[in-house]
Order: C-alpha cells, then sequence, then structure tokens
C-alpha cells in the first residue's frame, strides 16, 4: 500500500524527527511482513477469485455426469444410493445425498469408505446409472479450495494461511498509514490513479499504492470474514461462543444426537422424508442425511446461497414428526455474524454484487502482491536487499505499543510470530547488519 523499501526518505510532510523516525520505523515493519505475505497474498487471491466461481467452473468440466436427459419417473432414492454404494471400493456408509430439485440434473451421493475416506457419486436418477465416481478431494474445486485454505499442507498449511490472513491485516494498517496523506500530497492526490502514463519505477511505486487503498476496501473484510475458518483464531471463538451461548444452532457439523421416538418398526422412505420437509418449508437445492442407526432420524436442509433463506430439519424416521427445526431466526447474534461474514467471504451474501465485489477484491489483491515486489526489486539499490533505513533506536509512544500488544492479544499466532521475529531481530539480524538498512546519516 505504499513505496515500501523504495525511497529512502520520507513521505513529505513528516517534517520533525519524530514523525520521521516513527514513519521510517512503520515503513519497515511494513517491509517485513510483506516479505512473508506478498507470495500467500497472491495464491490467495487466484484460488479464492477462482473458487467463487465453482459452480460456474464444475459445470464445464463436469457437464456429462451433471445433466441427464429427463425420461419418465426418477427411481427410488434407495435405489440411486445402492447404485452410488456398489461403486465405491470397500464402501462402508451414505453420508448424504444432494437434490437440486430439476428433473434434468443427476443425483450426488456422497459415499464414505472404510477408511473414512470421501467419494462423490454422480448417479442418473431415471436408469440408476452410476455416471461418474471420484475421491471427493480429488475432484477440482476441493483441490483449489483445499489449496486456497490449506495449501495443501493438512494442519500445517491452514497454520501458514493464518498466519498469513493476520500478518496480512497488519501489512493493511501499516500500509494505510504510509499511504495516508501528508504534507503538500492531498486526499484528492492521494486518491488518483498517478500510475496511469508513468513508466519503469515509478509505474509500480505509484501502483502498488492505489491498488493497496483499493485492497483496504475490499480485501479486509474478507480478511476479517475468513478468520472464523482458522484453527487458533476460529478456534477461540468457537470457544468463547460456546461459553456465552452464542454457538450457532445448526446441527450440520455436530452437536448432541437427535433421536427417533422408538427404535424399530416401518420406517419412512427418503422421498416420505424429504416431501414431509418441502412442506415445512424447506427449498430446493437439498441435501438429505439418512438415519444412522434404528434410533437416527433423517437429517434435511436446504443449501441455498444466503444463511437466512437456509432451513434444516430432524424427521423422526418413524412418525414422520419434526423433533428439531432450524431457521435464521434461531441463531444468536454472534452466530448469525459469523454466518454471514463467512457467505460473503464466499461471494453468496448479495448475489451477483457480493461475486464481483470479491472478485475485484482477488484481483486487487493479485495485482497488489505483483507491483509490491517489483517496486521493491526495480528500485532496490543495487547489490543490496534495500531494506528501508530506521535509527538505531526509535522511540516508541504508548499508542505503538498498545497498537502492537493489541494486534498481539486479538491475533495471538501473530503475536507469537511477531516476538519470536523481534527475538531474532534483536539477538542475530541486528549484530550481522541484517535487515537494517542504511542510516539516515549516510542515506
Amino acid at each position: 500500500m505504499s513505496d515500501v523499501a523504495i525511497d529512502q526518505t520520507p513521505s513529505a510532510g513528516t517534517n520533525t524527527p519524530s514523525s520521521s523516525v516513527f514513519y521510517r520505523a512503520i515503513w519497515k515493519w511494513h517491509f517485513f511482513a510483506a516479505l512473508f505475505v506478498l507470495p500467500f497474498m497472491a495464491l490467495l487471491s487466484v484460488t479464492g477469485g477462482i473458487y467463487l466461481f465453482d459452480h460456474q467452473i464444475e459445470e464445464i468440466i463436469y457437464e456429462e455426469r451433471l445433466n441427464v436427459t429427463a425420461r419418465g419417473e426418477a427411481l427410488p432414492l434407495d435405489q440411486q444410493m445402492a447404485a452410488a454404494m456398489a461403486v465405491v471400493p470397500d464402501a462402508k456408509r451414505l453420508r448424504s445425498i444432494a437434490l437440486s430439485g430439476s428433473e434434468t440434473r443427476s443425483t450426488l451421493v456422497d459415499v464414505q469408505d472404510a477408511q473414512r475416506g470421501r467419494h462423490y457419486v454422480w448417479v442418473d436418477p431415471y436408469s440408476g446409472e452410476a455416471l461418474a465416481s471420484a475421491e471427493r478431494d480429488s475432484t477440482l474445486m476441493r483441490m483449489v479450495r483445499k489449496l486456497h485454505g490449506e495449501l495443501l499442507l493438512g494442519d500445517v498449511g491452514t497454520k501458514f494461511v493464518e498466519l498469513a490472513a493476520h500478518w496480512t491485516i497488519v501489512l493493511m494498517i501499516t500500509g494505510a498509514y504510509l499511504w495516508w496523506p501528508r504534507g503538500k500530497r492531498s486526499l484528492a492526490k492521494a486518491v488518483r490513479p498517478d500510475f496511469v502514463g508513468k513508466q519503469g519505477r515509478t509505474y509500480w511505486k505509484n501502483m502498488h499504492r492505489w491498488t493497496g487503498m483499493i485492497a483496504l476496501i475490499l480485501v479486509t473484510p474478507i480478511l476479517i470474514t475468513g478468520l472464523p475458518w482458522t484453527d487458533i483464531w476460529g478456534g477461540g471463538l468457537d470457544r468463547v461462543q460456546k461459553m456465552t451461548g452464542q454457538s450457532s444452532p445448526s446441527r450440520a457439523f455436530g452437536g448432541p444426537p437427535i433421536n427417533s421416538s422408538a427404535s424399530e418398526g416401518e420406517t419412512l422412505s427418503p422421498e416420505q422424508a424429504i416431501l414431509i420437509a418441502t412442506q415445512q418449508g424447506v427449498e430446493y437445492p437439498i441435501e438429505l442425511r439418512m438415519p444412522r442407526g434404528d434410533d437416527g432420524v433423517y437429517f434435511i436442509r436446504s443449501r441455498q446461497d444466503r444463511p437466512q433463506d437456509r432451513f434444516e430439519l430432524h424427521i423422526d424416521q418413524y412418525s414422520g414428526d419434526v423433533v428439531n427445526r432450524t431457521t435464521w431466526d434461531d441463531y444468536p447474534i454472534v452466530a448469525a455474524l459469523v454466518s454471514g461474514g463467512i457467505a460473503f467471504h464466499e461471494g453468496r451474501l448479495y448475489g451477483n454484487l457480493n461475486l464481483i465485489q470479491n472478485l475485484v477484491a482477488a484481483i486487487a489483491g493479485f495485482v497488489l502482491a505483483v507491483s509490491g515486489f517489483l517496486a521493491w526489486w526495480v528500485r532496490r539499490p543495487k547489490g543490496e536487499l534495500g531494506v528501508p533505513m530506521v535509527p538505531e533506536t526509535v522511540q516508541a509512544s504508548w499508542g505503538l505499543v498498545a497498537l502492537i500488544v493489541g494486534l498481539g492479544v486479538l491475533f495471538p499466532l501473530m503475536g507469537a510470530s511477531l516476538l519470536i521475529v523481534l527475538l531474532i531481530d534483536w539477538l542475530v539480524l541486528s549484530r550481522m547488519g541484517w535487515f537494517q538498512g542504511a542510516s539516515p546519516s549516510t542515506a
């Protein structure tokens, strides 16, 4: 968001020594954060931008398995599920089926094998033929999602993504400070795309600064709404929600078991359970999970894009009674904010406008990362790293200390990494002269 590690003089208007020192200190830490963040920012921007269009992309690459020709009555769901189980090696249990409500769409069946692996099977509802099957994590958009969320490295990767998200927020805060108009540089000039018509070093510096302004507005909310997915920050939020009674009432991802009133007798067919659900107001597309065991229940929920439109039911497999019903109105305020934030993060909260907004944010994030690297690379002194110059001692204000401590508490993974970086800087790098930059007297 600034000319990081580019110019060796403070921004215009920083007239006092103290403000100049403070500016250069912020500048240096912006540089440090960028060293770690920019590769992740580029990758997450690309993968996030692609995943916004997961349905559209799957429609193209999986057209033959998603679409069927309507012909007569569809086979009972029991037969379709049996066909799916038959094609999965060592199939253990059926997890769920997804129904679009369209007569020309296949039935998607999610099967779990004995090793707890997940498999998707697409079934023609009229012939019962399994059109295709694949391990869930081998499908293209699932791989994009895992690359975006965990770098294909599992739990270790999620920690790196979370750390990158935390430091990106720091990058946005420090970049906003460096970008903020000073002296003769007015706000009108600061928001102007002054890279147009420029070339070389000036072009990349101005491009980075202007794109950073856009990213501050569009990318920061995406970063914040993605935090509930993370292990450390998200896990802490989950514990706070449970302690304060603000957890999501949805049972889609766990919670105490809900049982039927009996454990034997004649059971409802899946079609009967779906009919009850639609009469209760559940709309397509629908996900159906079969009862687990003799005392289990049907779990049915709508898969609408907007969380406000979602609906889930638990239905007694014997009596057909609705034993649990959850709608948006049942969500406490924090759970509603988290759910709405996740929908916003995925570009689903307010239709195409949200989708386009997040696409622009993804493009801005990628351009910011690339322009930040190039702005540094083409303007660094020959043969040097080009670290922003900082005096040997920087007198931190209480406000700066409070900001650092506050960010460290709010983002504990970032705070821990900051302590490690400061310790390494003090014990090793400062003594070896690395990452110190030129002193003001020699600049």
